[in-house]
This record gives structure tokens, sequence and C-alpha cells, in this order.
């Protein structure tokens, strides 16, 4: 397993795509603290950086990467390796690898500008927003053979979290606004990393008109250290669970 893991990070570290995708996070990050007087305020800027760039980066270079590998997957299901030792391998690599990518890019500026409790927040939100993205883009590709309709639903999970489920979040509070909603709106939140990391970093920073309904309810009904338990344990299940299923996929799978 470990021979697997380190190849899969020594090819993708070397990949130009990454490259540029960690050159990009870095130019940005030190770009965002240099224009703000305010190292808080750049921390806000760089957090809607992190949360569209890294998503989408994450789960469309994971989706392509694991497309391309299939002859080298083909290779090692056909030494004697326990298929679900060679998956977890490559999903290892793969989270390992983007995230490094990430804390060179963007961890690296937040600590040497905010070296605080909200900077290493956001730090591990960052690197678990790349673990999980991958996670999922792992479940859609053993889902599908077609790499186009890989590809594809790898987007469209992207569109989803990023912009659709804030949409529909209010149309569901426009429906039921009659209704007493905080405590749903906390179990639906839950079923968007990128909300929840958002949460996450807006609770510690104090800016409740920024934050949005949900975040909101977070903050006025658990608090913030039981709002952070509770977003960081969603979060970590949003690794678990799809690892765990694309796992369970690809060992009955017919390559």
């Amino acid at each position: 397993m470990k021979k697997i893991v380190k190849y899969v990070i020594t090819d993708i570290l070397r990949n130009k795509i990454v490259l540029v995708y960690t050159l990009f996070l870095l130019a940005a990050s030190f770009s965002v603290f240099s224009l703000e007087d305010n190292s808080s305020k750049g921390l806000l800027s760089l957090l809607n950086i992190i949360l569209i760039v890294v998503p989408l980066v994450s789960i469309i270079f994971a989706t392509i990467y694991v497309y391309n590998s299939a002859e080298f997957i083909e290779l090692l299901v056909s030494q004697p390796l326990k298929r679900k030792t060679i998956w977890l391998s490559l999903f290892t690599g793969l989270a390992t690898s983007l995230s490094i990518a990430f804390f060179i890019g963007a961890g690296i500026p937040v600590l040497i500008y905010q070296a605080n409790m909200v900077g290493l927040t956001m730090i591990l939100t960052g690197v678990l927003l790349s673990i999980i993205f991958v996670a999922i883009a792992m479940l859609a590709t053993v889902k599908t053979r077609d790499k186009a309709k890989g590809i594809g639903a790898a987007i469209m999970l992207w569109l989803y979290f990023s912009l659709l489920f804030d949409g529909f979040v209010l149309f569901l509070l426009f429906q039921f606004a009659d209704y007493p909603m905080e405590k749903p709106m906390i179990a639906v939140s839950a079923f968007n990393p990128i909300d929840l990391s958002r949460i996450l970093i807006l609770l510690q920073l104090d800016v409740s008109a920024m934050m949005g309904y949900t975040g909101a309810v977070f903050k006025d009904f658990f608090g913030t250290y039981i709002g952070i338990a509770f977003s960081f344990s969603a979060l970590f299940l949003w690794i678990a669970l799809p690892v765990w299923y694309a796992t369970r996929k690809f060992n009955t799978k017919d390559l």
C-alpha cells in the first residue's frame, strides 16, 4: 500500500495542473492579504476563493486522474493485492497530494498573516474540503464507466454544492415561512460540506451579517464550540461515507 501511495503522490505533485493550482492559490492568497489592511478582511476574501476553487479543482482533477489511471488500476488488480487496498491507496495518494498543494498555496500565506485559531481552522477546513471532494469524485468514477458522464457528474455535483444548494435552502424557507424552521435548517446544512466549512470560519470571525440564515442558527442554538464540533463531525462523515461506499462498489465492480 505504501508503494502505491508514494507512486500516486509523486506522480500527482509533478503534474502541471497541480503546480498551476498551487501557484494560483499562492498568488491569490498573497494578493488578498496584501490588498487588505485588516488581515481578517483578507481572510474573508480568501475564504470565498477557497470555497469555490478548492472543491472544483479537487473533484474534477481526481475524476480525470482515476479515469486516466484505468490501465494502471487494472494492472494492480491483476496482482496479488486486495481491491480494497488498491482503492484506498489511490484515494490516500490523491487526497494527500491535493492537500499538500492546498497547504502550500493557501496554508502558508494564512500562517504568515493570520497565525491564530481562525487561520488554523481555515487551513483545516480547506484540507478537509480537498479530501471530501476527492472522495466524492472517486464515488462518481466507480459508479460509471463512461469518462464523459463521470466528469459531467462531477461538475454537476460541484454546481449543486456550490450554487444550487443555497437556492434550495432559500426555497424551503420561503415555502415554510410560517413554520419554525430553525432546527430543520441545522439538519439541512449538514448535507453540504461547503456550507459547513463556511459556517466554521464565520462563527469564529463573528460576522453574523455574512453568515446567512443557516450560520446564524448554528450560533444561536449551539454556540460557537458546539457548532464547530457538530460541523467537524459532519465533515468527517462526508469523507467516510463516500469512501466506504466507493470501496464497496469497487470490490464488486467488473473491470
